[in-house]
């Protein structure tokens, strides 16, 4: 993992045959279906993955397929049109070709407009960028802010008391609850739902800087509401433990380096159970529980609601 990763320059011209270039390296896709048209409901000869399988693109390891998990009416989640993942900082070139072949058609971006700034998703002409800053509403949130760490670790050791008092934790979990009635939120959730259902093609990725608060919550919310066990969304939910700590060991040792307590740094790049349960515990204080957010805090309707589950629920094998 080089230790300033560049970011990421692609071009995707023409057809999904056309090749992909990062910075000049470039790959031709393998053959797969057209974009899916996201206004139709038909996803039972999509080829079905292991639920959790890791990610295809070694470089991205908390990128993976949201599909293979069993869900509503026994049907399972389908695969190969859901994908999520941390930003693209870390993208090497030698795995451009297994991202290539995700095929992707929108890129769902839920970092804030200094994020973006900051590190921009790379250009792809031919995939639809989407920005929904869920947290724009919100005056400071730790998960908007992680690419600090990543740039400049040496500040955030000076700051290692703090993050070892145990008040990192509570404001994450603060931050949790947040994302279900802050109006940017809701916001952006809802134009998240609403592209999925029909507004942009898939497949679809979504992201944020790690890959697990902002886009935790957009991956939680949507297999919940597929009908996935609160076990098995958990389990999703944890696997960034699993991939991404690992990878994320040589920050680790700079903040280490700098004068920094290590182990202050899990809960702020880690995941816990306990911030997605203030979240699913926010849901149901306001709305009741899954469907009462997705119909009444989202404002998406009882239609929708059966759109998505027949769009992304397939027969089991």
């Amino acid at each position: 993992m080089a230790e300033n990763p560049p970011n990421p320059s692609f071009q995707m011209i023409g057809d999904a045959s056309a090749p992909v270039c990062v910075d000049g390296v470039c790959a031709v896709p393998t053959p797969h279906d057209d974009p899916i048209d996201q206004t139709t409901t038909d996803q039972t000869t999509t080829e079905q993955t292991a639920p959790g399988a890791p990610s295809p693109v070694p470089s991205l390891p908390n990128l993976r397929d949201l599909g293979g998990y069993l869900g509503h009416d026994g049907r399972r989640v389908a695969s190969g049109v859901l994908y999520r993942s941390t930003d693209f900082r870390f993208l090497d070139d030698d795995d451009i070709p297994a991202f290539a072949d995700l095929g992707i058609a929108t890129v769902y971006d839920l970092r804030s407009a200094a994020e973006r700034t900051e590190l921009p998703d790379p250009d792809m002409p031919a995939v639809t960028d989407v920005h929904l800053d869920v947290l724009a509403d919100l005056a400071s949130a730790i998960p908007a802010n992680l690419g600090k760490i990543f740039t400049d670790p040496s500040s955030v050791a000076q700051a290692s008391a703090a993050l070892s008092d145990g008040s990192i934790a509570a404001h994450v979990a603060q931050t949790y609850r947040e994302m279900i009635t802050l109006p940017s939120a809701v916001s952006a959730y809802r134009r998240f739902y609403q592209g999925i259902l029909g507004d942009h093609l898939g497949p679809a990725l979504v992201h944020c800087t790690t890959g697990k608060d902002r886009t935790g919550w957009a991956s939680a919310s949507l297999l919940t509401l597929l009908g996935v066990s609160r076990d098995d969304v958990f389990d999703d939910y944890l696997l960034t433990n699993q991939r991404l700590l690992p990878a994320l060991r040589p920050l680790f040792d700079r903040f280490a380096e700098a004068g920094g307590d290590p182990d202050s740094l899990l809960p702020v790049l880690g995941v816990d159970p306990a911030y997605l349960e203030s979240s699913f515990d926010e849901v149901n204080v306001h709305f009741g529980n899954i469907e009462g957010y997705f119909v009444d805090g989202l404002g998406l309707g009882d239609d929708a609601l059966e759109q998505l589950r027949a769009k992304y629920l397939v027969a089991a094998a």
